[in-house]
């Protein structure tokens, strides 16, 4: 997903810094039998754009995991979310997944 975005944004042209824009992941895993299962992915963005760019880097955030091999490939079996603070002239703006899809199944 890390890489979708980037795209995302390369291609609606939106200046971020690549310096500071990162992203932390965390998954729970619960077990079944023997075995471990992935039950959920967390997806943490951290992304500054200028002012101009908010609107643009806000819809590549809201419709990256569409366009995400990986996250098309699992988001039946495995629930996938995403926040995001997005750093617009020092002014920093979270974003979530829920907001944009609702609430995850």
């Amino acid at each position: 997903m890390y890489g979708t975005l980037r795209g995302a944004l390369a291609g609606r042209k939106v200046e971020y810094d690549r310096d500071t824009y990162k992203a932390a992941v965390e998954g729970r895993i619960v077990g079944i039998g023997r075995t471990i299962r992935i039950r959920s992915i967390h997806v943490q963005y951290d992304l500054a754009v200028p002012s101009g760019a908010r609107e643009t880097a806000e819809r590549a955030l809201r419709v990256h995991p569409e366009g995400c091999p990986a996250h098309q490939s699992v988001k039946d079996a495995i629930e996938i979310t995403w926040d995001a603070t997005l750093v617009v002239d020092g002014a920093r703006i979270p974003l979530r997944s829920e907001d944009v899809h609702g609430p995850a199944a």
